[in-house]
């Protein structure tokens, strides 16, 4: 069988959630399947770390895909020419977005509906695109895959999708996140902080994220704390950041916040496992994968009780309300406080996050795939 995937966010050094999860998942698929072939579709110079297995070929069509306009060409010209080509029996897109232009049968991921609650957020033609398009691709698309119950019922309510047509694939935690001993500990603090112990956040800069809120947050921690704690902002920067450089300039304690930029998986990890907690209070997340890969590192998590998040993290997290500056700046103070509560959450959150593996997930987006065609698994 030829299946034909969108791989166009295979980027390296850049994978943000959407392709962590198409890394993950196809890596092992491909591997896991070799009497079919994979045909990856990139929209620029691709690379070969991303090609998996001999199973595997690569085709690269431009022009790179990264306006609204851009997007429907490839989506409506591109993909259905290469679809054709390719003699395709299925079309996989991990990103959202799919082809209104061809009968090949679409297993499309969705993760979360995110510009549909805050459209706030993003530049009008990104949205409106969205707000356009994703609705037809949903319906347009044989089978629906998303990573978490919330956002099913979220496709359900605002698209009116049966829920027979969904098909739930959590994120995983990669094996690399595990509890760091003391020495690795001291040695990961004193490269970053001169010694000191750090809240950390990993993600994207953006508004959604919330880190205007999670800096006034912390400002007001180091003002009630009588230790020097720092704050490391992981993450590379996309859209209107400008609300984020003022709320840092603004800062009493702006000294002690730390902006990263993205880093490789390997520092990540060990920037995880040796923070005092993960800090991530978004205002809408479809999943969140650096909650569970907080989990699994040891790491005590601080995260808001909005959207899937109480989901994902179940009872072994300390919720905050997004919108409360005190609530999250108070759970800083008990996670640095009150040890006996941050080892409660630690021992929890271990556990929890030993549901969530890549495998599983590599898994479920198979059989999600053969549904699409019924082909059997």
């Amino acid at each position: 069988m030829n299946i034909v995937v969108n791989t166009r966010l295979l980027l390296p050094g850049k994978l943000e959630g959407i392709g962590r999860f198409t890394h993950e998942t196809l890596r092992r698929m491909t591997t896991n399947h070799p009497e079919h072939r994979f045909f990856f579709l990139f929209d620029r110079p691709y690379s070969r770390e991303f090609i998996y297995s001999s199973n595997v070929t690569p085709v690269v069509f431009g022009p790179p895909a990264r306006h609204p306009l851009l997007w429907y060409l490839w989506f409506e010209r591109v993909v259905p020419r290469a679809l054709k080509g390719l003699n395709a029996h299925l079309f996989l897109s991990t990103d959202g977005f799919a082809s209104l232009s061809t009968n090949v049968p679409q297993a499309l991921v969705i993760h979360d509906l995110s510009f549909e609650h805050r459209p706030q957020d993003l530049r009008f033609s990104h949205w409106w695109f969205q707000h356009h398009f994703v609705p037809r691709y949903a319906k347009k698309a044989k089978r629906l895959v998303t990573v978490s119950g919330f956002s099913r019922d979220d496709l359900m309510q605002k698209y009116h999708i049966s829920e027979s047509k969904i098909d739930v694939v959590p994120n995983g935690v990669s094996d690399m996140f595990h509890p760091l001993p003391v020495p690795a500990i001291r040695k990961v603090r004193g490269k970053y902080t001169n010694g000191r112990p750090y809240f950390l956040f990993v993600g994207a800069l953006q508004p959604r994220k919330n880190l205007v809120g999670l800096l006034r947050a912390f400002d007001q921690f180091c003002q009630q704390s009588t230790t020097e704690i720092d704050l490391l902002i992981v993450g590379g920067a996309m859209h209107k950041t400008s609300g984020i450089s003022r709320a840092h300039r603004s800062m009493k304690c702006g000294n002690r916040v730390h902006f990263t930029g993205r880093v490789p998986d390997v520092e990540l990890v060990q920037l995880m496992g040796a923070a005092l907690a993960l800090t991530f209070v978004p205002f809408f997340e479809g999943f969140g994968i650096p909650v569970i890969e907080a989990m699994a590192a040891g790491v005590p998590v601080i995260c808001s009780n909005s959207s899937s998040l109480p989901e994902v993290g179940g009872e072994s997290v300390c919720y905050v309300e997004p919108d409360s500056i005190d609530e999250i700046a108070a759970a800083m103070m008990k996670i640095y406080t009150d040890q006996e509560y941050a080892g409660d959450l630690i021992l929890s959150g271990e556990k929890r996050s030993e549901n969530y593996t890549w495998e599983r997930s590599a898994e479920l987006l198979w059989k999600s795939m053969m549904k699409t065609i019924e082909y059997p698994s």
